[in-house]
């Protein structure tokens, strides 16, 4: 009886111990932080602005204004992926915080201006006004705010993931204009992760204690960090002022989210990215279900992500990933030449292993029948129905094969081309449609705004580390053998959410990133915001090109122009003009002015001793290529032949100050239907990191995996309305919503 006693005693105890270990007895949480980095000298900003006015004269830009450089799109340790990869557990050196960002942003990617978008749904009330604070902080370093070094802006991001292509909406970032307590919401607004109900998911309370004891102080982080996410109730609904502090604030639709937008009244704009990432994406998604006025806000949504370290989301292709039968059942496509769908290289993984088993090939035909049945049924997490996978047997699958640098997993039906091509008819008659200007940022996860200065430490500058996420505390480990036959997938742990996800093979397809570029009045917070609201931005891959997309006769005659992301009405044929200069090649190493801001140990752990260095030297513009779209006039208009790409390609003639060029639709004043324009500037080739994922299939993370490839610059459509005679018009330009 004692022994039993005894047994109940340890048992009881040992809950105990597990239970205030879950409960977060030991550790401290980590904390935004306060920037380090002194504020770069004004004459180098004056220098740098004085160069490219220099390099826009001579490409023939008559009278430019400054363009400015910056990432919309960063991740510090308060993201729950970023404080997982941030754990030496995922391969990390520990917290990366909103600070660290604002050092980044000036001392190794010299960027004019940046944004924090961590993820919402992790935001408690501490971490949001800590983010806020740190904000401020770093404006406040930045000196004249009408000519600071780096102009940081607050946002988050709002990271909605659907089970259905029917109930997936995407991630979109928010931004808003201001810093100041009477002008920005008191909380970010969260997705709900496709789930009918807002209530935080998580490991129970025992099985965080166990954390500590398995995994030491990475375990202690961990139970801080989830303790404080999960212990903060959903706002009840109702009004967003009258919500108690401290509550998670959720929008199930991008309807919802406007609404709530709304509802705060303050200045913001929502940006779409990832848009074709299938990484989480449901196989089928399409973006037609959000062109509605319900889930769309023509006055905050105003920009779309092109590219960022997940890929290039551009490109439309008309291979689809899944079919969907009238009747509500679902088939594996055949391969074609560009393409292989992941759901039938798992019919093929199987058929190889059944025949090499000595099967009959009947028997293994219908095991890969059966493989591809189940791949579909599992749909994202698809992969885990092949027994023992690994990432070198899917090869290529679900890759686009003839796209520049594609997402993983490509969803084409919600790339940038088929949004642009969508069309509907408004309550009143009026055309309805997505009008977007482009941009591209990072996505970066462990707050580096603007990786893609240089191709350089692959583990650190691009989001290589998720593919450790496969296994361990958010993973599912696979034991099982490489089986020749298929298995049903199930459903997972809430807390196998990364587990369910091809991470290891994504771990081999991220790239360093791209930079949004606004053509700016000035270089004051207020002059981007402006820029940003007109749509006068651009997108690049990483380099710092130049490039300037113009329409020559928005009223019909010469004399005014209209710049990239401008809408106009036409009856006469549109005339272009592009510019384009080249990128400066980098030089090893970090400049005086970043060694001098910062300490050199900071400089080794922020920037891995390299930063943005240019040269004298800048690389040549090969190419333009100019891609023409023609919207839907009704929906049920296949968008195939409305997608010009490359519509016009002009090559350059070997110069290092830049490319020029000028032309015209001859057949848009007879086509009698509207259009919409955009050109890409292309880079002579040169090194990237992760150029050819396939390639970097299995590559040890300190194998950079580089490779040639051409870097290049999106500009924002010009939007060009057909009219008949007599009713052109001059350009008008979208403004920000709210205040």
């Amino acid at each position: 009886m004692r022994i039993l006693v005894g047994l109940i005693c340890v048992v009881v105890f040992a809950v105990g111990v597990l239970w205030l270990l879950g409960g977060g007895l030991l550790g401290e949480q980590w904390h935004a932080g306060s920037p380090q980095a002194s504020r770069m000298p004004a004459p180098l900003i004056q220098e740098r602005a004085d160069g490219q006015a220099m390099a826009a004269r001579d490409v023939g830009v008559p009278r430019p204004k400054q363009v400015v450089f910056g990432d919309l799109h960063v991740h510090s340790s308060f993201s729950t992926d970023a404080f997982m990869m941030s754990l030496p557990l995922s391969g990390g050196d520990g917290a990366r915080p909103v600070a660290d960002a604002c050092d980044f942003a000036r001392v190794c990617s010299a960027l004019d201006f940046w944004s924090i978008n961590d993820h919402a749904l992790a935001i408690t009330q501490r971490r949001w006004d800590e983010t806020v604070e740190s904000i401020r902080a770093c404006n406040d370093v930045s000196g004249d705010p009408e000519n600071p070094d780096v102009a940081a802006f607050l946002g988050w991001e709002w990271t909605q993931v659907g089970t259905t292509p029917k109930n997936h909406y995407g991630h979109k970032n928010v931004i808003l204009r201001y810093t100041d307590d009477e002008r920005i919401p008191s909380r970010p607004i969260a997705a709900t992760l496709g789930r009918a109900s807002g209530e935080q998911e998580g490991p129970s309370r025992l099985l965080l204690g166990l954390l500590p004891l398995t995994t030491g102080g990475d375990g202690i982080a961990l139970v801080k960090y989830f303790n404080e996410m999960l212990s903060a109730p959903d706002c009840p609904p109702g009004p967003v002022r009258d919500a108690p502090a401290g509550c998670i604030e959720r929008a199930v639709t991008p309807g919802e989210l406007f609404a709530k937008l709304d509802e705060w009244g303050h200045e913001s704009m929502v940006i779409p990215h990832g848009t074709t990432w299938g990484y989480y994406t449901p196989m089928g998604s399409a973006w037609d279900k959000q062109l509605t006025p319900d889930e769309h806000d023509p006055s905050r949504q105003t920009l779309i992500e092109v590219y960022s370290g997940h890929g290039n989301s551009e490109e439309y292709r008309s291979f689809r990933e899944v079919i969907f039968e009238s009747e509500g059942g679902a088939s594996c496509p055949e391969p074609s030449p560009d393409y292989l769908p992941s759901c039938w290289r798992a019919g093929e993984i199987i058929r190889e292993r059944c025949l090499d088993a000595g099967e009959p090939e009947e028997e293994c035909e219908s095991r890969a029948a059966d493989a591809r049945r189940h791949y579909i049924e599992g749909d994202v997490a698809g992969h885990h129905a092949i027994p023992g996978e690994s990432a070198v047997e899917w090869g290529d699958a679900g890759q686009c094969r003839d796209c520049f640098q594609p997402t993983f997993n490509l969803r084409p039906r919600s790339s940038v081309q088929y949004i642009m091509a969508l069309g509907r008819q408004s309550a009143s008659g009026d055309p309805f449609r997505f009008r977007f200007g482009f941009m591209a940022s990072s996505d970066n996860h462990s707050a580096r705004p603007g990786t893609g200065y240089k191709e350089y430490a692959r583990s650190e500058m691009t989001e290589q580390r998720f593919s450790s996420f496969g296994t361990g505390f958010l993973g599912r480990n696979d034991t099982r053998g490489p089986l020749a036959r298929s298995e049903a997938v199930g459903e997972l742990d809430s807390t196998q959410f990364f587990g369910a996800l091809e991470t290891e093979r994504q771990g081999s397809f991220f790239v360093t990133g791209g930079l949004v570029a606004a053509h700016a009045e000035g270089r004051s917070r207020d002059a981007i915001w402006e820029a940003l609201g007109r749509r006068e931005v651009y997108g690049t891959s990483g380099p710092r090109i130049l490039l300037w997309f113009d329409l020559l006769n928005p009223g019909g005659t010469r004399g005014q122009v209209a710049p990239m992301g401008a809408e106009t009405k036409l009856s006469a044929d549109p005339i272009f003009s592009v510019r384009a200069v080249g990128s400066f090649e980098q030089l090893p190493g970090c400049p005086d002015y970043s060694t001098g801001a910062i300490s050199p140990e900071e400089i080794h752990r922020l920037c891995r001793g390299e930063c943005y260095h240019p040269s004298d030297q800048r690389r040549q513009i090969t190419r333009i290529e100019v891609v023409k779209i023609t919207p839907q006039r009704s929906d049920d208009e296949p968008v195939e032949a409305l997608i010009q790409d490359p519509w016009r390609r002009f090559e350059c003639r070997p110069d290092s100050s830049g490319c020029r060029v000028t032309f015209t639709d001859p057949e848009f004043a007879l086509s009698g239907r509207d259009a919409l324009y955009y050109v890409r500037a292309v880079e002579e080739p040169s090194q990237a990191v992760d150029y050819d994922g396939i390639r970097c299939l299995g590559t040890p993370v300190e194998d950079d995996c580089l490779g040639e490839t051409e870097q290049r610059a999106w500009s924002s459509p010009i939007f060009v309305d057909h009219v008949t005679d007599g009713f052109d018009s001059i350009s008008v330009s979208p403004t920000a919503a709210g205040g």
